[in-house]
This record gives C-alpha cells, sequence and structure tokens, in this order.
C-alpha cells in the first residue's frame, strides 16, 4: 500500500470542474440553451469506463457508446452545472483554454485517463492534445509548467500531438499528483510509473 500525498488526486473531493480535463484532451463540449454536454471518443474500453466512473464521482450522469466510426465514446449528461466550464473552455464556437488555467490534481487525472499515454520506453508519459484545437497546445504546456511540470511539446505525428513529461523529478511529481491508477486503467501503456 502506498502513502497517500497531500497533493495528490485522492486527497482533493470530485467536483464537476475536474472534467475540465477532458477538454484539455481532446473532449468536446456543447451547449444547448440552459445546458451544456462534455464528450470524447477514446481509443480503448477500459478508458471510457474509467472516465464514465470519473464524471459519476462529480456526481453527474455518464453515458458510454460507440461514434459512427465504430469507437468508444463516453458524454456526460446535459446539465446547467456544465455551463460555466463551457464559457471558460470556449470563444465562440472554438475550443479554448481559460486564460492563467492551472489544472488541479484531479483535472490531471481525468486528462491522464481520458488521453495520457507511456511511450514505449515506458520512461515518459504523454498527455495528449486536440488535433483539431491546435491554438490549445501551448496554453496547455503553459499550464503544465504551473504546476511545476514543464513538458515538451510534440507534433501532429502519430500517434498525435502532446505534451511529453520525461525525467525521473518531473515524473515523480506527476505521479505524486495523478496518486494511484483509478479502477480500469491498463497501467503498462497508460499511467506514469517511477
Amino acid at each position: 500500500m502506498s502513502q497517500l500525498s497531500f497533493f495528490s488526486a485522492e486527497s482533493i473531493p470530485p467536483a464537476v470542474t475536474d472534467l475540465a480535463g477532458m477538454l484539455a484532451g481532446h473532449g468536446q463540449v456543447v451547449t444547448n440553451e440552459d445546458r451544456a454536454r462534455i464528450s470524447i471518443v477514446v481509443d480503448r474500453d477500459w478508458r471510457a469506463q474509467a472516465i464514465a466512473e470519473l464524471i459519476a464521482q462529480c456526481g453527474l450522469g455518464a453515458e458510454v457508446t460507440r461514434s459512427d466510426e465504430g469507437s468508444p465514446l463516453v458524454r456526460t449528461q446535459a446539465t446547467p452545472a456544465l455551463l460555466p466550464l463551457s464559457v471558460q473552455w470556449t470563444k465562440g464556437a472554438v475550443k479554448s483554454v481559460p486564460a492563467g488555467w492551472v489544472p488541479n490534481p484531479r483535472q490531471l487525472r481525468v486528462w491522464a485517463v481520458s488521453s495520457g499515454r507511456m511511450e514505449e520506453d515506458g520512461e515518459r508519459f504523454v498527455f495528449g492534445l486536440d488535433p483539431h484545437a491546435t491554438q490549445t497546445h501551448a496554453p496547455l504546456a503553459q499550464a503544465l509548467m504551473r504546476v511545476g511540470i514543464a513538458p515538451t511539446q510534440l507534433g501532429n505525428r502519430t500517434p498525435g500531438p502532446g505534451l511529453r513529461i520525461a525525467g525521473k523529478k518531473r515524473l515523480t511529481k506527476l505521479v505524486e499528483y495523478l496518486g494511484e491508477a483509478p479502477r480500469h486503467v491498463d497501467v503498462e501503456a497508460a499511467w506514469p510509473q517511477i
């Protein structure tokens, strides 16, 4: 059993704002009158199940289904509770990172579950980015720097754009923030370890 860190995701109560981690990746928010919904298409069923559990922890309903292309799709219920995130993360109809955003450990956790990956050697972790929202890449790199984890920005090549975290000190800090891997997560492929 590992020791709980004062800074880990497990030390903070769940909140709707945790779902900003989905938007930091390739999640999308849709607003309809007085409600908003966040959805994300993921590459693995385990991601969909883990995200659905994180959404439920925030007190919202979650639906796991399939996209038109057959990929796992997770979406929240449409609710007024997500309107503030919608306003913060969009400018007009375009995804935008809130000015000065500093992700908390739970937001980092949701981001890691929804689009994180280990690189082949297992010594680097990558937060996935939205390939259709390149204007968010530099602000998200700055957001990670604000929490003391300086990333290297990766381009749009396969397996997609991302922010790479490398080095024992940075990975140690990241692991401290993220805490233990949530249930369903493929630890070997998608959860940083030191």
